[in-house]
């Protein structure tokens, strides 16, 4: 092969050991072990700012055939702490490729593994649960790496959003073409083709960081709030829910990912930590109004607790895998969200009526 490869370790906080190589990068990385089952869409995945902070396994076995494709982007760097992959592949023959996945990973400085036995180590995390690990081109005794991997701070109660985003003060973002509604959104950590949804139907967002204070947005007047993806434990967040209990029932609100999670609390609902989370572009969900099932683009570790809905809070949507809370509604304040990224990047088009939905109930337009 045409790019340096060192020996590299990966261990897990139980002891589990997978070796392999690096295709990008070296030196020492910890972080959340999680496996994603999409099949295309790896540069999307990676710069998502959900992922931040964690070690990304890919199950599909091929990575980096086509390349890198600008525009592709959800965010302007991986976020993701690691990349491990059964194979990667180096030549790209795709016409719009620019660059290599490794070239990626290299300017954001992320390390890149390969010959990972991925199966298994997919297999592990589904029956034991995701867990940290310890990835080292420098160290290779499986109990000093384990040891460093318990000492890495868990996802559990871990603030991510706070520094999920770049984003400091508001930024108008102009509707492509005629302005139907302007809405506010809280970027926690948002993936930048949200936005694009937004506004291709008629709506100039008005972009503001998570830590925005609920006089700051009320006093945009926006038709709508989003609240946006974004990594970490959303109970870890007690300012962000403080600061929507006060809006909520003055704007309609509209959250999906960390912001629906947001939402269910600041609505009086629990969450909690799952064993292996949601990751990939093939989770059923039904709508439980329509009776349809969409097939969903997620990426989340928490979800809300249906025992904890409160009187006039609404179970939507409901996961076909294991029946988890995928939407809620409180219609007497005209606030909803869904789990899953209706963006669907990477991911099958079936959710793209909920963008609409916003639109149209927010502007009277029809969309």
């Amino acid at each position: 092969m045409e790019y340096g490869r060192r020996r590299a370790r990966v261990v897990l906080e139980d002891g589990a050991v997978f070796d392999g190589w690096t295709f990008t990068g070296e030196g020492e990385v910890a972080g959340e072990v999680v496996f994603t089952t999409s099949m295309v869409g790896y540069q999307e995945t990676l710069t998502d700012p959900s992922y931040r902070g964690q070690i990304l396994l890919f199950t599909y076995p091929l990575v980096g055939n086509y390349g890198v494709i600008s525009g592709d982007e959800e965010s302007p760097k991986v976020q993701s702490a690691a990349v491990l992959v059964r194979e990667y592949t180096p030549h790209h023959s795709n016409w719009a490729s620019e660059r290599s996945l490794a070239a990626l990973l290299e300017e954001s400085r992320v390390l890149g593994v390969e010959g990972i036995d991925t199966r298994a180590l997919t297999r592990h995390l589904r029956d034991k649960g995701s867990m940290r690990g310890v990835i080292s081109t420098l160290e290779h005794d499986a109990s000093v790496l384990r040891d460093k991997a318990n000492a890495h701070p868990s996802m559990l109660g871990l603030d991510l959003a706070s520094t999920g985003t770049e984003l400091t003060e508001p930024v108008l973002l102009p509707a492509f073409g005629e302005e139907r509604c302007r809405i506010a959104a809280l970027d926690y950590g948002v993936k930048g083709s949200i936005y694009k949804e937004l506004r291709s139907r008629g709506a100039s967002v008005l972009a503001m960081p998570g830590q925005t204070s609920a006089e700051e947005i009320l006093a945009a007047e926006p038709a709508g709030l989003f609240l946006s993806n974004g990594p970490g434990d959303p109970a870890a967040l007690q300012e962000a829910v403080d600061t929507l209990r006060p809006v909520v029932g003055e704007v309609p609100v509209f959250g999906i990912c960390l912001g629906h999670q947001l939402l269910g609390l600041a609505l009086g609902c629990e969450t909690y930590k799952m064993p292996f989370g949601h990751h990939g572009a093939n989770h059923p969900v039904r709508n439980l109004e329509t009776g349809k099932i969409e097939i969903t683009s997620q990426n989340h570790g928490f979800a809300v607790h249906e025992e904890t809905l409160p009187d006039g809070v609404e179970l939507t949507h409901r996961n076909l895998y294991d029946g988890t809370v995928e939407g809620l509604s409180d219609g007497s304040r005209e606030a909803w969200s869904v789990q899953y990224h209706p963006e669907s990047s990477p991911g099958p088009r079936d959710s793209g009526y909920l963008f609409d939905d916003f639109v149209r109930r927010i502007s009277g337009a029809k969309v």
